[in-house]
């Protein structure tokens, strides 16, 4: 593995890491010749992106190939202001792919080429130098968890690590079943619950982490409660269009979505995931947290692209703004 040519990084305000790949990205379905477009994605990445746009610090760790996609990813999130200094390139596994195709109204269907990638290569080892640069916060999710043996002893890894060292530790669940079952992500993931700070799910994840989820009123708070008990500190659950919720042992909050034109939701999860952690980087409180976690998800789902249409800081405040409003 060589390390991505950069200047030295500083302590991160968040480090994260996993697999960023090409994406081509079709406005029809594929099988009647649709033109692609062609750009980078990745949940960590997209999280790392969003970060950056508000100001932060955000260093992404992950491995790419020693191609022309891993060229295109690094070239990428350097551009959007991600620290690179902790990613590498593998010799000889490529950088992995993805097709998304648009294929009726607002439906998306994901296709993906990551097997023996030079992502499902991280290991322990990988990570370590970024670990040992140090970060306010480490984001995890559980696709890295997914890629392999390696992939998900350097989560483990780095989650023990950063919770030893004091870190908040954040993980969004972010199940994909065309990676693995609920019950191999279950085993994957609950031996990490006593390292987390953070956990992030949607309310359809909620049974992947804990057995204690039922249907009915009561249980979300179930499966809350036995997070809780499990070690996590804090609980936030993703409701799609119906907003978000969050959960400690001193309080429950839930706030409403931002109603938007929903364009496209692939990449929503990923841009929530960063107006949270932007909150808490800011010290915002449950109920802020939550509602800059909402308006970069409704960013997300009102644009296309997984990551293109986030917001800067001083964008923040353009969904208050009336339909068809032009800022002049």
């Amino acid at each position: 593995m060589t390390a991505a040519p950069e200047r030295q990084a500083a302590s991160a305000d968040v480090l994260t890491f996993g697999e960023t790949m090409l994406a081509a990205q079709l406005p029809g379905a594929l099988a009647v010749g649709a033109q692609a477009r062609t750009t980078v994605a990745g949940a960590e990445s997209n999280v790392a992106i969003g970060l950056a746009r508000l100001g932060h610090h955000a260093v992404w760790a992950g491995l790419v190939g020693d191609d022309e996609p891993g060229r295109l990813v690094l070239r990428t999130l350097r551009g959007e202001g991600v620290d690179i200094t902790r990613a590498a390139t593998h010799a000889t596994a490529p950088t992995g792919a993805m097709l998304r195709e648009r294929r009726v109204a607002d439906l998306v269907r994901v296709h993906y080429w990551r097997s023996h990638s030079a992502g499902s290569r991280l290991t322990p080892a990988a990570v370590a130098p970024a670990l040992g640069a140090g970060a306010r916060i480490l984001h995890l999710t559980g696709i890295t968890c997914a890629l392999g043996p390696g992939p998900l002893e350097a989560v483990r890894t780095a989650a023990a690590h950063a919770h030893a060292q004091g870190w908040t530790v954040a993980l969004d669940v972010n199940h994909r079943l065309r990676l693995w079952t609920a019950e191999e992500a279950g085993r994957a993931i609950r031996p990490l619950l006593p390292h987390l700070t953070v956990l992030i799910a949607s309310d359809d994840e909620l049974p992947v982490v804990t057995d204690a989820f039922t249907e009915g009123s009561d249980g979300e708070e179930r499966a809350v409660d036995a997070l809780l008990d499990a070690g996590v500190r804090e609980v936030v659950v993703k409701r799609g269009g119906e907003g978000a919720a969050f959960h400690d042992r001193e309080a429950r909050h839930s706030l409403p979505a931002l109603r938007v034109h929903v364009r496209d939701t692939v990449g929503a999860g990923d841009a929530f995931c960063a107006g949270y952690l932007s909150g808490l980087l800011d010290g915002l409180p449950p109920a802020g947290r939550l509602d800059r976690a909402n308006t970069l998800g409704a960013f997300a789902v009102a644009s296309d692209g997984d990551w293109e249409g986030l917001p800067r800081r001083d964008e923040l405040g353009l969904l208050a703004a009336a339909p068809g409003t032009a800022i002049r």
